[in-house]
């Protein structure tokens, strides 16, 4: 936030400087050259550190005669770097927004001109374009001419035919960022020492702008504390500044645009048309691209394109639209936004905007529609804060509403209070006739079955009543999920552990009733709860795959992805098992490109973490641990439905050796477990505890691991043990247990001695060097080679937003702040 804030304000002090010069700059702009010593006179007090990467490329394009295009946002520091690079070398300047295109005819020359033209993006017409282009294209094939050109945006359509044929040198708004040792060069230079831990904070608060360090620098030099106070001062003297030095320099049409589509935090054409009115959306969007490099956008799924326009910018707008606009205008603006979600089935977006424009009765009827959704496919923890703020008397004008709370309650480890509105929807239901009453009874039925922390052990004669009231049509039941978008039904939306000890009587007796009430969930249903049942209990391979193929067919042929994704899972484990691993990742690879197009974004999350739990038998250390920045943070609150992602977490902290925090984590889950009758993952936790435990030097690990056994052994759950091989099975054989089945741990160590020899490596705590993945090291090296970003993108085959992310990973990893450090600190572990 500080560096945003920082960097807004070093606009006005850069601008503000610029202007008080004006009138000097375009007297010298009609001179056929002049030493830029005639526009800034240095003092004492003026000091400059050249960007690394720019001053490289700048060098390079020199020697060449190259023609140059330089680009950033206002303030970034291009016109200082150019005016620093040519020093004393005379040079013709002119700035695009006064140019006379005739002061671009010169004469051939002996030695060497130099033309550098700046604002680029000050051409407002297209007429004026197209007589600069043919002046450019002319100036960058003469051999006597270096040409200089600098502008906001990066490079601007109307420009872009002239750089394919004369491939210019591009230097970008990153390649004026300042590293940590520039910083520290430049504030001692002002007389400033400061602490290592100082330094790197400084580097990160101002993200190496060179403006914006030179602010920072003042301030700390003068002794001026700064404070939250003075902070605020800071940000509100920007937003003044670009409402009349800025926005009101543009057309009226392109701010109202802009203003209009600051209200979401990213857009794509069709949202802009609604919010907006507009069907001229991507004739607005060229425009703003030229206005300057605050609009950033990346492909989306659909071959769409979204937007997004920087954070400072759009705050500035909202505030400028509520100032400027009438209320019942802009809440409007708001109001389509959340129309647009709502039809997206985006609910958080949509109440976001609902909340936004103070429109109420969207917002219970968004969460009435919501309530009608099971938890795997609706919003009920996102949107807690909603159902958690209507006040009671809305909630009960509703059975959906009351149903809703219900559920969330239960989802909240609340149980009292789930059972309050549970019971209360009860009450209600007795008073109610006709069509009210059927639908409070299939509330009440859907509760039944689906509540959390009600378990599954009264199931069966509560689905044999569902069933029968479906087929007599005395009740409609809303949509359930079984699996909750996990790759598990005996483990999924409930814990069927129970089930499994009847696994075939109950397939015989209940199965066809099962599928009939969960409709399109139900497709598959019985066939893959078998085969899950079969491989838990360590079955024949043959029959396991056989019934899970059935599954899957009947599931693809009008079931639910959610089904499929449970096949992907029982058939990755059966190739584990049968050390193929390998397949296990190509059939997952393959499933991902259906769960693309049909699944949802958390059932897309559960096969992420399933991956990587497969890319542990792999050895794929450095893929998990990167996994680890989009894992659930329990820390900051604790989402039951992120269940298999903790356990997969629970697996990389053993990885990286930070058993604490496993400790810690798996108490977590293990009170869930108990609250939630959550058998399978009570065991889970029991045997993953006993794991940490015995890393950890402790004697406690006994009692954990028999605990986890003992429990198993009822189910002859030999899978739930051997999967973890490597990582048990040492324990298993100094462990003095002998169970009450002896063929059951007989299995036990058969097959996870099996899954040792297999996969060796499982879960061992990796190498310090392991946590970085391949590309990781490449880009470490190509760093350490003075490579940009750009450069180390094209040179990999990796988008630059992919390099940006190994390098936050790599400066975490490296604990360092910058790409000098990082480079410096790999070659003192001999990485690079």
């Amino acid at each position: 936030m500080y560096a945003n804030i920082l960097l807004n304000f070093s606009f006005v002090r850069k601008i503000t400087a610029i202007q008080s010069k004006g009138k000097n700059m375009e007297n010298i702009a009609r001179k056929d050259s002049y030493d830029v010593s005639e526009i800034e006179k240095k003092t004492d007090q003026e000091y400059y550190i050249r960007p690394r990467a720019a001053n490289k490329k700048m060098k390079a394009a020199q020697s060449m005669s190259q023609t140059v295009y330089l680009y950033g946002i206002s303030g970034c520091g291009k016109t200082a770097f150019i005016h620093d690079f040519l020093g004393k070398k005379k040079y013709h300047y002119f700035s695009a927004e006064k140019l006379n295109v005739e002061d671009l005819d010169f004469d051939y020359s002996e030695k060497q001109l130099i033309v550098v033209i700046d604002d680029l993006h000050q051409l407002r017409t297209d007429e004026l374009r197209e007589v600069l282009i043919k002046k450019i294209e002319g100036l960058t094939r003469r051999s006597d001419i270096w040409l200089i050109l600098s502008g906001r945006s990066r490079i601007p359509s109307w420009l872009l035919s002239a750089f394919y044929r004369h491939l210019f040198t591009v230097i970008e708004e990153n390649d004026f960022i300042l590293s940590e040792p520039e910083i520290i060069r430049y504030m001692n230079l002002w007389g400033l020492t400061l602490t290592e831990e100082d330094y790197s904070k400084i580097t990160v608060l101002t993200k190496g702008i060179g403006i914006v360090v030179r602010l920072l620098t003042m301030e700390l030099s003068s002794g001026r504390p700064f404070d939250t106070n003075y902070i605020e001062r800071m940000r509100n003297d920007f937003w003044d500044y670009l409402d009349s030095h800025v926005y009101d320099q543009w057309e009226v049409e392109i701010q109202e645009f802009l203003m209009q589509v600051c209200i979401v935090d990213e857009f794509d054409k069709h949202l802009a048309e609604m919010i907006t009115g507009r069907n001229d959306v991507e004739r607005m969007i060229g425009i703003a691209e030229q206005l300057g490099n605050f609009m950033q956008f990346r492909d989306g799924t659909g071959g769409r394109r979204i937007y997004e326009i920087r954070l400072a910018m759009r705050h500035s707008m909202r505030r400028r639209l509520i100032r400027t606009w009438q209320n019942e205008s802009w809440k409007r603006l708001y109001y389509n936004a959340g129309l647009y979600y709502e039809l997206e089935g985006d609910t958080p977006n949509a109440l976001k905007m609902y909340e936004a424009c103070h429109d109420t009765e969207r917002i219970a009827g968004l969460l009435i529609v919501n309530a009608r959704k099971n938890p795997a496919s609706g919003h009920y923890y996102e949107l807690r804060q909603y159902y958690l703020s209507l006040p009671e008397n809305r909630i009960r004008e509703s059975v959906e509403l009351m149903a809703g709370m219900s559920m969330l309650q239960s989802m909240l480890l609340n149980i009292e209070e789930s059972e309050r509105w549970y019971n209360e929807l009860k009450q209600l239901e007795m008073t109610l006739s006709g069509t009210s009453k059927k639908a409070a009874q299939g509330q009440i039925i859907y509760l039944d079955i689906a509540l959390p922390h009600r378990g599954s052990q009264d199931l069966v004669d509560i689905l044999k009543n569902a069933g029968s009231l479906l087929i007599n049509r005395n009740i409609s039941l809303p949509e359930f999920s079984v699996t909750s978008n996990l790759p598990s039904q005996l483990n999924g939306g409930k814990d069927f552990c129970e089930w499994s000890r009847r696994d075939r009587e109950l397939a015989n007796s209940i199965g066809k009733i099962i599928e009939f009430t969960f409709g399109k969930y139900g497709k598959g249903l019985v066939n893959l709860a078998l085969a899950e049942s079969y491989l838990e209990k360590g079955e024949d391979s043959y029959e396991i795959a056989n019934l899970t193929n059935k599954g899957m067919m009947q599931a693809q042929a009008g079931g639910k992805v959610e089904q499929c994704f449970v096949a992907a899972g029982i058939l990755s484990w059966l190739h584990i098992i049968n050390d193929h691993a390998e397949d296990a990742k190509e059939l997952l690879v393959n499933f991902r490109k259906k769960a693309d197009e049909e699944g949802t974004s958390k059932l897309l999350s559960n096969l992420d973490a399933l991956q990587i739990r497969i890319g542990l038998y792999l050895g794929n250390t450095a893929e998990a641990i990167e996994w680890m920045e989009q894992a659930p943070k329990e820390d900051l609150e604790f989402y039951t439905m992120d269940r298999f992602r903790y356990l997969t977490k629970v697996r990389i902290y053993l990885l990286m050796g930070k058993y604490d925090k496993a400790i810690s984590l798996l108490q977590r889950i293990q009170y869930y477990a108990e609250v939630m009758h959550r058998t399978y993952i009570y065991m889970e936790t029991e045997l993953l505890l006993a794991i940490t435990k015995y890393r950890m030097g402790g004697t406690k690990w006994e009692e954990n691991l028999k605990s986890a056994l003992t429990q198993a052994e009822e189910y002859h759950f030999v899978r739930l043990v051997s999967r973890e091989g490597a990582a048990v099975f040492r324990m298993l054989k100094e462990l003095n247990w002998k169970g009450n089945d002896s063929e059951y741990f007989k299995a036990v160590m058969e097959e996870t001695e099996k899954i040792a020899l297999a996969y060796p490596g499982y879960l061992k705590q990796a190498s310090e060097d392991a946590a970085f993945s391949e590309n990781a090291i490449k880009i470490l090296k190509l760093q350490a080679e003075g490579l940009s970003t750009i450069e180390i993108a094209d040179e990999l085959g990796l988008k630059v937003e992919n390099v940006k992310y190994h390098n936050k990973q790599n400066f975490k990893k490296l604990g360092v702040n910058s790409k000098t450090a990082a480079v410096t600190e790999a070659r003192k572990r001999k990485m690079i």
